[in-house]
């Protein structure tokens, strides 16, 4: 049995015992993961989503977190201007294995759901930054009951 999953904006076409790179997500190595984003599951019977396949999970294993090959750009500028420029970077990414892909039942699994870094920081930081009460004032008084006070 096979599935096609979605994370990280990229699509995988994957079965039990695959070996992943995706992109970074919010977990440890040993953890156990759920992607719900299903987009066909195939074996048997093929099951093409709407755009998504109700009740369809893949379960898999986190190895380690790992970096990508370092990706190097060189820019120069011509003629009279000698300057030049190197940037570098490297990817971070999150090595899987898929240990299984469920057809149905993927609610009742209990697993918790494959989650980016970048939704976890922004789930952290809306908790984080929740207003707390605040107490108001004391109400001051106005112009004209200043006014009227003045005056007697």
């Amino acid at each position: 049995m096979f599935a096609v999953l979605k994370t990280g904006g990229k699509q995988y076409k994957v079965q039990a015992g695959d070996v992943l790179r995706v992109e970074k997500l919010d977990a440890v190595a040993g953890d156990k993961i759920q992607f719900n984003e299903i987009l066909m599951v195939g074996g048997e019977t093929v099951t093409v989503g709407a755009p998504t396949v109700a009740g369809a999970a893949v379960v898999a294993e986190v190895i380690d977190q790992i970096k990508g090959v370092k990706t190097i750009h060189f820019v120069k500028r011509r003629r009279k201007h000698s300057s030049q420029r190197t940037k570098g970077h490297r990817q971070q990414l999150t090595l899987l294995r898929v240990t299984e892909v469920l057809a149905k039942g993927a609610d009742k699994s209990g697993i918790a759901a494959a989650v980016g870094t970048a939704a976890a920081r922004r789930v952290a930081h809306n908790a984080a930054a929740a207003p707390a009460p605040v107490a108001e004032a004391p109400a001051k008084p106005k112009r004209a009951a200043k006014a009227a006070a003045a005056t007697e």
